[in-house]
């Protein structure tokens, strides 16, 4: 389904590498998400198209964050998402855990985050780190030649997009971050950790928030709304689909093939 969109009037207000906010008087525009992509680019395509039948080429998305890693063609994906925005897409990309270790290790070679809890190393096929790093053409294991390796294949364009990325923004009653929040704190207050990891003490946090937060991080077998909050996190890194959804106030949809279906709690 197509639909027309009242576009303009927005003021977009760059706080500092946390997020950004945005306001608008009516909030009448819809604003589309889609979760975890996890180098799923054919996926990825897939939702754009749905998105873009909903709302128009111009439709207003933010993306949940975690880009790369488990699918096959993380570099594709950072491509079309980097060259949109440079295009002037509104489209609001914010960064997730695996997008932090894929930095990480490019600026220091570093394989492990003590947030793993397994101990599993980036590189491990369970992370994908390793897959990520052969959509650049690189056949890596895990020894210190694949740090001097990768920091020559992958592209300075990409590292820098990467590491201008937001890690929150807030629209309207919307809180859209790629982990959750910590209950009880103001943005500012926010772990930066905790946007990027958090699941023990937001996961099951029953009260409400400021906003109705929307996140990813978590794969579930469907995107859920949970009341106070709406995982949209479907698994598209494990071959489930990829589900976009579109907003209007605190309202959401997924969108498919046949048209939306309504998210309740």
């Amino acid at each position: 389904m197509k639909r027309a969109a009242l576009r303009g009037g927005f003021l977009l207000i760059l706080l500092d590498i946390h997020g950004t906010q945005e306001f608008n008087g009516t909030m009448t525009d819809p604003i589309y998400a889609i979760p975890d992509i996890h180098g799923q680019d054919a996926l990825l395509e897939a939702a754009l198209d749905l998105v873009a039948r909903d709302g128009g080429a111009e439709a207003r998305i933010v993306f949940l964050g975690d880009l790369v890693d488990r699918g096959p063609n993380s570099r594709a994906v950072i491509e079309r998402l980097r060259v949109a925005q440079a295009q002037g897409r509104p489209w609001t990309v914010l960064r997730g855990n695996h997008d932090q270790m894929f930095m990480d290790f490019l600026d220091t070679g570093v394989i492990k985050s003590p947030h793993i809890r397994s101990g599993l190393s980036w590189l491990h096929h369970r992370l994908g780190g390793a897959t990520t790093l052969a959509s650049y053409g690189l056949d890596v294991t895990e020894d210190a030649t694949a740090w001097e390796a990768a920091r020559r294949a992958v592209p300075q364009a990409h590292r820098d997009w990467l590491a201008g990325l937001p890690l929150w923004q807030e629209v309207g009653e919307l809180l859209f971050v790629h982990a959750g929040i910590r209950p009880g704190l103001s943005l500012p207050a926010q772990d930066p950790a905790d946007l990027m990891w958090i699941r023990d003490g937001f996961l099951d946090h029953e009260g409400a928030h400021p906003w109705l937060v929307v996140h990813g991080h978590t794969a579930l077998e469907m995107p859920t709304h949970f009341g106070n909050r709406i995982d949209l996190d479907g698994g598209a890194a494990y071959g489930r689909p990829l589900w976009p959804a579109v907003f209007e106030g605190r309202e959401a949809s997924l969108l498919t093939e046949t048209g939306r279906i309504a998210l309740c709690p």
